[in-house]
């Protein structure tokens, strides 16, 4: 079989719109595996939450987590890599979000932390009521999180600035790109994420194929936003959902249906297994 890797965004991609993965999707999943394929999560997300998921549809493949800031096993948390931010990138980041009056989080590998608790913070919390310990997301809710880094050792992997205000979004954007030491993507419209220089799901595509010795010829890769493009340059093909952006969809080597009509699962059986009818 050609391919020998499978990589899957999660928002948008894996996840349907209810967040949850869907019976065709699982099933597609667990048929890759038994017939020897890798598959990897690749996500924005904080590493506890595509822990969740990478145990859910049954891989045991090193995940990507924060835009590929981290790689890391979950069957017995070895971390494969790690690119966190500078401290003064972070602090300065902060304030530039305080001078703004906008919502901000960043993650390290296990913690959330945020001052307010809003937007992803509050959907992760309410997460957690519904969540066995061990699947919780731990939020760390900071009275002020600038002068906390500069007391703490925190290695922060990503941070991410939220508003529903575009234009306000747009001018932080701006200000926060001054910084030459930084990655800014998108991965929903009201939404700015920042990693180390460098950092991106397709470095860590690229990290993981040398891990696991598979070429780029043989990796495939699923996504439906701007901070999944970079997986283009380390897959043979790039497939974009149905739902994805505009421009996530003219850069695709193809197109599958949308993340609420089991794209992913239908793109690995017309692509990986060759299924015509899938």
């Amino acid at each position: 079989m050609k391919y020998k890797l499978i990589v899957v965004d999660m928002d948008g991609t894996l996840l349907n719109n209810h967040h949850d993965v869907s019976q065709e999707n699982k099933a597609a999943i667990k048929e890759a595996i038994n017939k020897g394929i890798k598959v990897a999560i690749a996500t924005g997300r904080i590493y506890t939450s595509a822990r969740y998921f990478a145990k859910l549809v049954g891989t045991t493949t090193p995940i990507i987590a924060c835009n590929g800031a981290l790689i890391k096993n979950h069957h017995n948390d070895e971390i494969i890599y790690c690119n966190t931010m500078n401290k003064e990138d972070v602090i300065a980041i902060i304030e530039t979000c305080k001078k703004h009056d906008i919502y901000f989080q960043f993650y390290d590998q296990e913690n959330f932390y945020t001052e307010e608790i809003k937007h992803s913070s509050l959907k992760y919390h309410e997460w957690n009521l519904k969540q066995k310990e061990e699947d919780q997301i731990h939020i760390v809710h900071l009275e002020n999180a600038a002068e906390y880094l500069k007391t703490n050792d925190i290695q922060v992997l990503k941070f991410v600035v939220m508003d529903e205000n575009l234009h306000k979004l747009e001018q932080v954007r701006k200000e926060i790109a001054q910084l030459d030491t930084i990655e800014i993507v998108k991965s929903w419209f009201n939404n700015i994420e920042i990693m180390n220089k460098d950092v991106s799901k397709g470095e860590a595509i690229e990290a993981l194929g040398k891990i696991l010795e598979i070429e780029k010829s043989q990796i495939i890769a699923f996504g439906d936003n701007y901070n999944d493009l970079s997986m283009k340059n380390y897959a043979e093909t790039f497939v974009a959902m149905g739902n994805g952006e505009d421009y996530v969809l003219q850069k695709a080597d193809y197109i599958t249906d949308t993340n609420d009509e089991d794209g992913v699962a239908k793109g690995i059986r017309r692509i990986v297994f060759e299924e015509a009818d899938a």
